[in-house]
């Protein structure tokens, strides 16, 4: 399994879990990853993605899980956030990892609205390298990136044949990938008008967290 920036940071994002637990939406899901640790957790998921071949991956990756909380299964929908009609003040905990930057950033007014009071709203993001301290912290990734790496595939050389991953699962489709677009001080600006009170900080690999808790 390659080293996946994303499924780095899982535990830095699940720390933001509120700890009612309760409803969680995953946006742009991917193949369900995330999805499925949100669930372990105990929370009645909705994991929706506007590719039809990646949710039918997911579904295939949940194997036996039948969705709700008690069961461990997330529901997985086909569906574009953007075209979608959230229910008001539903959700406990909206996650978007890496997704952002695949529709308008306004989107995040959708997501806001749709969390429940005390709920949370996490996105892991991506941005371009557009000034200098965005260069500095791409040098300084790109040595622990390599290292992760190595690691990652030592780690696969050394795992028994019976713990690999399947090869009706391994590497039979992939989330689409897009280029960011939008600068990071672009991306601080609009965030401080649509989610008054957020928090966006800079990590290592590319990637930046907005932290927002809805105080209604």
């Amino acid at each position: 399994m390659p080293f996946d920036h994303n499924d780095h940071y899982h535990r830095l994002l699940l720390r933001h879990v509120p700890p009612r637990r309760g409803t969680a939406l995953d946006v742009g899901c991917g193949t369900g990853r995330f999805a499925r640790r949100l669930a372990r957790l105990g929370m009645d998921v909705d994991a929706i993605d506007p590719s039809e071949e990646v949710i039918a991956e997911a579904r295939a990756r949940a194997g036996d899980l039948v969705p709700g909380p008690d069961t461990g299964g997330p529901r997985f929908r086909h569906a574009d956030v953007t075209e979608t009609e959230l229910p008001a003040g539903h959700y406990d905990f909206i996650s978007c990892l890496a997704s952002i930057h695949h529709m308008p950033f306004d989107t995040v007014a959708g997501l806001r609205d749709a969390l429940a009071p005390g709920g949370v709203l996490v996105i892991l993001g991506c941005y371009p390298e557009k000034t200098a301290l965005d260069l500095v912290w791409s040098l300084a990734a790109v040595p622990v990136n390599a290292a992760a790496r190595a690691g990652v595939a030592a780690s696969d050389r050394l795992r028994p044949s019976s713990a690999a991953v399947p090869a009706t699962v391994r590497g039979r489709v992939k989330a689409p990938v897009k280029q960011p677009t939008m600068p990071l001080a672009r991306i601080r600006g609009e965030a401080a008008v649509l989610l008054p009170g957020c928090r966006v900080r800079r990590l290592l690999f590319w990637r930046y967290l907005l932290v927002f808790r809805h105080s209604g």
